[in-house]
Parts: C-alpha cells; sequence; structure tokens
C-alpha cells in the first residue's frame, strides 16, 4: 500500500507550533507515523498513519523501529525545531509517540545520527542558548512499566544545600558555601569536602537541624513525580552527600522507598563536628542504585539517576538513563539528559 505524502516548505510553516502542524486528538491509533525533514521541507503521511492496519501490525512495527528519540514539547515553533534538527545533525523518519503528562504535551520523534555524544553536546548548547527543553534518549525506560529512580537531595528534591542552611545558622555560612561550591564544581574530592564543612559546626546545637528541616523547600514537580511514577509502581529512592535527619524527612513525608546520606554525630545536644560512618560519595550512591535495582529485580533499562552536581555523575552512569537537573556545565556535558528550567515532573516526558 502506498502512503501519500504532504509536502510543507519550510518558509510556510516556520512560524505554526508543533501542536498546529500536527494536531493530536487524543488517539495513538496511527501512531508511528511518517515523518521527515530535509532540504527545508517537512514531509508527513496525510492520513497521520504510516503504519494503517491491524493492531498487530502497528505493535509489530513499533518493536522494528530505531529507539533513538528526540522529544520536545508541543509549543516549539516548526522553524526552531528545524534549527534543532540541523544544529544536531538529526535525521527524523517518523512521529514516534505524543504524551501528554503534568498539563503538557510532548512529541517524540524517531531520528537517527551519526555521532550521540557529538548531537548531545550540540543539544545541550542550542536548549540553554534558547532557554528550551529538549532531550535525545535511546531506549527510554518505560513510564508504564516499574523502575526505579535514584535522586540526589540537595539542589535537586529540595531547593536548598543543607550543609550551607545549618552553617549560616552556626555562624560559618560563607565559609561553607564556598567548598560545597567548590565539591559540586567537581574541583574538591567530596569526601575531603564534607569532612572539612562538617567541621566547622563542631559545638552548634542540634536545634539548628531541626529549624532547618521545619522550613525546607521541595523542588517544584517532586510531589507530582512522585505521585505519578508511585501510581506505575516505580521505586523512589534519595541518594545524597548530604545528611540522614533531612533525607529521612523526606522520605517519610512523601513515603519514599529509601534514602541514603551521612549521619552527623550528635552528643549531648551538640554537633560533635564529625560524621558517623563511611561518606557516601559519588561511589556509594551508584552502589545504592545497583543494590536498589536488585533488590526489586529491576532490569537496568528502567533505572533513571538524577542529580545536580559532580559527585552525582558515577550514579548516573550505572543507570541507564542519568538526567541532569538545574546542573552544573560539567554534569551537562556527561549527562545523558538535562532537564533546565522546568520542575522534576518533565523527567515524566523524557520516559517512554
Amino acid at each position: 500500500m502506498s502512503i501519500a505524502i504532504q509536502h510543507f516548505p519550510l518558509e510556510h510553516i516556520q512560524q505554526l507550533s508543533l501542536a498546529e502542524f500536527i494536531p493530536y486528538g487524543g488517539s495513538d491509533k496511527y501512531l508511528p507515523c511518517f515523518a521527515s525533514f530535509e532540504d527545508n521541507c517537512w514531509r508527513i503521511d496525510e492520513r497521520y498513519a504510516a503504519i494503517a492496519g491491524s493492531k498487530e501490525s502497528r505493535e509489530q512495527s513499533n518493536q522494528t523501529l530505531q529507539k533513538l528519540e528526540l522529544i520536545v514539547f508541543s509549543n516549539i515553533r516548526l522553524g526552531l525545531l528545524s534549527q534543532l534538527l540541523m544544529k544536531c545533525q538529526l535525521s527524523v523518519s517518523a512521529l514516534n509517540a505524543i504524551n501528554i503528562r503534568n498539563n503538557l504535551t510532548s512529541y517524540r520523534f524517531i531520528v537517527t545520527c551519526q555521532h550521540l555524544t557529538t548531537a548531545r553536546e550540540s543539544l545541550v548548547d542550542f536548549i540553554l542558548e534558547h532557554k528550551i527543553e529538549a532531550a535525545l534518549i535511546e531506549n527510554a525506560p518505560k513510564l508504564s512499566q516499574p523502575g526505579i529512580l535514584v535522586m540526589d537531595m540537595d539542589s535537586t528534591t529540595i531547593e536548598i544545600e543543607c550543609i550551607d542552611e545549618i552553617a549560616i545558622l552556626a555562624g560559618v555560612g560563607e565559609q561553607v558555601a564556598a567548598v560545597t561550591e567548590l565539591a559540586m564544581l567537581g574541583e574538591l574530592d567530596f569526601a575531603q569536602s564534607l569532612h572539612q564543612r562538617v567541621a566547622t559546626l563542631k559545638d552548634s546545637p542540634e536545634s539548628i537541624l531541626a529549624e532547618v528541616a521545619k522550613h525546607i523547600p521541595l523542588m517544584n514537580g517532586l510531589e507530582t513525580l512522585v505521585t505519578v511514577l508511585k501510581s506505575h509502581d516505580w521505586k523512589i529512592a534519595i541518594a545524597s552527600g548530604g545528611f540522614t535527619y533531612f533525607s529521612n524527612h523526606i522520605k517519610d513525608l512523601l513515603a519514599l522507598d529509601a534514602a541514603h546520606a551521612n549521619t552527623l554525630e550528635i552528643i549531648d545536644g551538640k554537633l560533635t563536628g564529625k560524621v558517623l560512618g563511611d561518606v557516601v560519595d559519588a561511589q556509594a550512591k551508584a552502589d545504592c542504585l545497583v543494590a536498589l535495582q536488585k533488590q526489586y529485580h529491576l532490569p537496568k533499562e528502567q533505572t533513571v539517576a538524577m542529580g545536580d552536581g559532580a559527585n552525582d555523575l558515577v550514579m548516573m552512569a550505572a543507570a541507564h538513563l542519568g538526567v541532569a537537573f538545574h546542573a552544573k556545565p560539567l554534569v551537562l556535558a556527561k549527562a545523558d539528559s538535562a532537564i533546565n528550567t522546568d520542575g522534576l515532573d518533565c523527567l515524566l516526558h523524557w520516559l517512554a
């Protein structure tokens, strides 16, 4: 059966949003459908269906499709989307899926490229320049199947760095904040930096921990993300170089499945300036993810790790999908994908 293809020169449609160009009526009956962009011209199956016929034939074709996807949101203009494709040297072959999640609509295009690492580097530059969210993901974990998400805590699940807030109340705020920044940039060994910062808190009252916890601000989108993932039988955990006092607080507040962090030594109601046991560093975070994956008998393809600092990179590499969240340049450069301006619930659109 031949496919009738419509041709749309870019100059005529570049001001249209993706939603205006390819409207979504709420049915996936004919997805995936043929779509391409080359020679400044968009081409798409005019019946919105490259795969006509039975449900079985569509499912079989889905299984054989290339699984590298470009995910963009429905409000992107065709002109900007076309620039993105050219900048990243991506070739589009199909519109694979359209998802409506957390009140946003995302479009998933099947794409190919010669060098995935180079394409992702170009995508990072492009999305930062144009202040948009987009992702280039290979074999994305599926929302509809059980998986596990392990997140950093400070500046990821919560908006603050807890140790910096503790230090402010202890009167050593500027000194500690400077060391925290160096550690997150990867310019200082994390364990060394942690011991150095905690030492400045010696003899501070335990009550300052309760004061910070009482006003702890959750990151935008966290509660939505947790609710949706749990409704699909996902496991959610925190792996943090911060402190159990706060990670356990978040775990209990949101009914998370696990929380791993460092334990501050407290004697007679005062901080001793020491951490008990081994430091939860970059490798410990990765080990946490792998242990939880095995505990819950989940395939690696269903593992996601998210963080913002250099000490999250090993954990992100251990997961099938590593997501940089409002991250430092070093982390952006090495992550599989990123969320730069939106909330944590943007992750729902990166999942298939």
